[in-house]
Parts: structure tokens; sequence; C-alpha cells
């Protein structure tokens, strides 16, 4: 490494922020990344190591001791090389993915991890800046015809990796705009959505189709009707017309149906999943105009389930000007600091307070809903209890039932499985949670038993993070390549 010793000289360096009162007036970006001293300060601390347990720790397997030695020496066209040889589109991660390479940090058994998140989150954009980020159209045509279906980052990372070996990579969308829950589920604040179009723009110069407002599945019912699943689409694709137009189909679409909480009082008004409340603002910031949108302004404000979804909600209430914030956790609350020789290098356990979190919300841990209470069919409050575990199981506490005002509920406790019927449209088998059942064999991975359908991302494998998504379209489009090629180049 650049500097043997820099992980003793030198401390970590977070990420700044702008003030909460000035980010609370809009929804852009407020991240202040690292200027070049602090970046090459903080590259100095990666160690000489020997096993390097980030790059295992990284679902995409990004080889973070090399590009964090180039931006120690400045190499940054280097640096960004590396990346984007194991990451399609680190401008999305490096800005929302949790990084799990910094749990499995080797410095983060006694210390504080290299901060490898900003390191990436400083290279692509330096990339952007000076103009790196440009088409790689292929060398040569297949004459193959591929269909991706679903364009959040599975879809996008495997629809590029397809077309930069020839094959006619044709995307389709069932929303207005391409990107999946980067684009209507994940606030403009963490992420905005230029990243999307930017991205895009360098696809379509790669050769890639784009088809938006297209929803494939059954024309009668494309989404089944038990689908809590907004439909924007415009027009409906059949899957046999699929897999009459093209040689290879590929299922990217996400873990869309949330999860619902069956109480008495659910039928009221004011109650919401994340995701009606989410995209909604999202395409207010874009310029849209929605019909009635669900609005937090003045409301005491409750959001059900304690994971990203649900700070989510906390960051655009705030922002909507909600009278309080209140996030409930079932679980009980985590230790502030982990137990490093337990868990390492696994992803610990461990409170973790969100952006969201420091702009005004109240956390309630071990806390569960017992009825949601109305007036005149509008939400006004909701009963609670505390929960204990004992012995693997969650038991009331006696005695802890409260009542808490509420004018907003939003539901924000995970995805249960992706839309069963567009599954059911191809016919593909699904596993015991719902998902596409395809393995990611070596050799003809993310198959299903549909001929010529492949499945990756959460579709396959649950609800889950933007890097294992981008993970799952790169093999994905491997197995693509090689089931159309009898070969394949690509990286898995």
């Amino acid at each position: 490494m650049g500097k043997v010793t820099g992980f003793m000289e030198y401390e970590r360096i977070e990420e700044g922020y702008k003030p909460v009162p000035e980010r609370l007036k809009n929804y852009k970006e407020f991240v202040i990344g690292l200027d070049d001293a602090q970046a090459n300060q903080q590259a100095a601390r990666c160690m000489d190591c020997g096993t390097p347990f980030c790059n295992s720790g990284c679902p995409v397997n990004n080889i973070i001791p090399d590009f964090n030695d180039m931006v120690f020496r400045a190499d940054w066209k280097s640096a960004i090389d590396t990346l984007h040889s194991t990451n399609n589109f680190p401008e999305f991660t490096g800005r929302i993915c949790p990084a799990p390479c910094e749990a499995a940090c080797t410095l983060n058994v006694n210390d504080d991890a290299v901060g490898i998140k900003s390191i990436e989150h400083a290279i692509i954009d330096r990339a952007w800046a000076e103009g790196w980020v440009e088409p790689q159209p292929p060398q040569h045509k297949t004459g193959k015809k591929v269909a991706v279906v679903g364009s959040g980052p599975a879809g996008m990372a495997a629809a590029q990796q397809l077309a930069r070996v020839g094959h006619d990579v044709t995307l389709f969308e069932k929303n207005d705009r391409v990107g999946g829950l980067l684009r209507y589920g994940i606030p403009d604040f963490k992420m905005e959505k230029i990243h999307i179009d930017r991205r895009v723009a360098q696809m379509q110069a790669e050769g890639v189709a784009f088809r938006t407002g297209v929803l494939v599945g059954n024309a009668k019912d494309p989404l089944g009707k038990d689908s809590k699943v907004t439909n924007w689409a415009k027009e409906t694709i059949t899957p046999e017309q699929l897999q009459s137009d093209f040689d290879a189909v590929l299922l990217t679409g996400g873990a869309e149906q949330s999860r619902d909480l069956p109480v008495p009082g659910r039928d009221l008004a004011g109650i919401h999943f994340a995701m009606e409340f989410l995209p909604q603002q999202n395409k207010v910031n874009a310029g849209d105009e929605v019909k009635d949108p669900l609005r937090a302004d003045g409301k005491h404000v409750i959001v059900i389930g304690g994971g990203d979804t649900g700070s989510d909600c906390v960051g655009t209430s705030n922002r909507h000007g909600a009278a309080s914030v209140t996030q409930f956790e079932l679980m009980p609350q985590p230790p502030e600091e982990e137990n490093r020789p337990m868990t390492w290098p696994y992803w610990p356990i461990k409170l973790r307070t969100s952006s969201s979190h420091e702009e005004g919300c109240d956390r309630e841990f071990a806390i569960s809903t017992k009825e949601l209470i109305g007036d005149k069919g509008q939400v006004t409050s909701l009963k609670t209890v505390r929960v204990e575990w004992k012995d693997g199981k969650m038991q009331e506490v006696a005695g802890s039932e409260q009542t808490l005002k509420a004018d907003l509920v939003l539901l924000a406790m995970g995805f249960v499985a992706p839309v069963s019927a567009v599954l059911e449209a191809f016919g593909v088998e699904k596993d015991a949670r719902g998902n596409a059942k395809a393995s990611t064999d070596f050799s003809g991975g993310y198959a299903t038993n549909v001929p010529k359908v492949f499945a990756a991302g959460d579709i396959r494998r649950g609800q889950s993070l933007v890097v294992w998504a981008i993970r799952e379209g790169r093999q994905a489009a491997r197995s693509v390549d090689e089931f159309l090629m009898g070969y394949s180049d690509l990286p898995r």
C-alpha cells in the first residue's frame, strides 16, 4: 500500500452534512463529500492486511485495496477504471449502500473502518466531473435479442452488460421513468435522479432501448386482483409476445408487495404503505402533477417499521412540515456499539441513526400496534403495547398499553414478495417465499424452469440491497450471454 503506517497515523474522516434547517427546505442531496486531501488521507488508512475481507464483504467484490491505493497516489483515472470493472453504478452504491465492506474491513476489528463508501463516492463524482464516464458500445453485434423486464439496478446492470457484448437489449419498465425503486422509492435527498438519467443516456448510446409505461403480464389482469402495487403502465405486453420476439427474457422486477398490518382499524383513511407515500413525492419533485398527494403537513405522523424505508418516510415527513414524527420498531433497541469480536467480518447488529432521524424523530423500540382508532372514518390515534422476547418468542408486557395520537400512519415493514401475477403469467416456478425459483450456479445460473426465461435481483432473492441487485444483474447477464452464445467473456 502507498502508506503502510497510515492506519496508525490518521483517524477516520466522515463525510459532512449541510445544516438541518437548510436541508429541510428542499429535496436536494446534502452530503458533503471528501475533498482530494481528505480522500488521500482516508485511502492512506487502508492496511496491507494480506487478506482483504472487504472484497468478500462487498457483494459485487469491489477491488477495494487497489482503488484505495490509486486514490492515495492521486491516480483517479485508474481508480474509476478499477471500480467500474466490478460495479456498473458506483454513484448509486456510493450514496445509498449501507457499506457491508466497511463492516468487513480488517481495521474494523479494533478501530474505525476505512471510509470505503466515501472514497467510492469521491471516485465516481470525480470521474463524472472529468468526463471519464463514456459509452462503451459493442465492437460487433451478435444478432441476438434480449428483453429485460424491470429497470431497477439489477435490470440496468444486466442490460448494460448484455448490450456491451453486442446483444440487442430492450428494457421494459411499467412506470413512466427508468430506475425502479431507485427512482420512486429512494427520496431525492438521498439520491437525486440525475444520476439515473446520466446512466440511461450512456446506456442508450451503448444500444439499450428503453420502453417505459409497459407492464409485462397477463393482458386481462397483469398485476393480479389482490396486488397492492400501484400500476402506472399505459400498455401491457404478454409473456407470449416477449418469448416470441426475443431470444431470451430476464426478469428483474422488485419485491414490491408491501407487508401489511392486519389489526382492527386498518381500513381507516390516513393509513398508507410507504410505497404509496414516497413515490408520490418523487413524482412531484420531477415536476409531475399528482392528484390529491399524500402530505404530512402539520400532522402527527407514525411510521411503523424501523428500517431504511421507514427512515425515508421520516425524512420526507419532516420536509413536509409534520407536527411530529415517531418511528416504531418491533425489535428491542440494539446496542450502540457492536460486539466486534463476535460479529466481524459480518454485518453487525447495532443502533443505527440515519440523517433523517437527526432531523427530528422520536424512536420507539419493542413496541407493537394493537389497534388503529379513528373518528368519522379517519385515523386519529393508535393503541400500542410493549413487547419483550422470551425463549425466542414475542410476548406482550402486561400493563404497557398506551394510545398515541396519529393523523397519518405510514406502513414501512418491508416487502414480502414480487408481484406474483407476473411470475404466474410466465409460468415461473416460485420458492417457499414467493420469489422466482432460480439457482445461482456458475453454469446455467439464474435460469428458471421456463425455457429461455431468467430471473435476477429482488424478484429472485427477495427484498435486498442495491449492491446485491447490481451483483445479480451482472451475474445473470453472463448466464444469458452464455445461453445465447455458448460461452461468455463477461465477468461473473
